[in-house]
């Protein structure tokens, strides 16, 4: 499966955001979980999932940042 690119998830809402952080998140368990009892063809994967968790964790709490500013100076 080919990952998305910066501009694709950077235009999606906080609950694409959230499910495709779970979906992330459910992949890399299950990874980690098939390398532990036997070698992985690329475990560069890992790694790959893991960076792509944190670009979206990064993107829901910069939005969630982003909706606290906004909402302070309207009142």
């Amino acid at each position: 499966m080919k990952s998305k690119n910066w501009n694709e998830i950077k235009n999606m809402s906080d609950v694409e955001l959230r499910a495709e952080l779970g979906e992330l998140q459910d992949r890399i368990f299950r990874l980690r979980f098939r390398h532990s009892t036997s070698p992985v063809k690329n475990p560069l994967e890992i790694r790959k999932i893991r960076r792509n968790i944190a670009r979206v964790k990064t993107l829901i709490n910069w939005k969630k940042s982003l909706n606290k500013i906004n909402n302070g100076k309207e009142q």
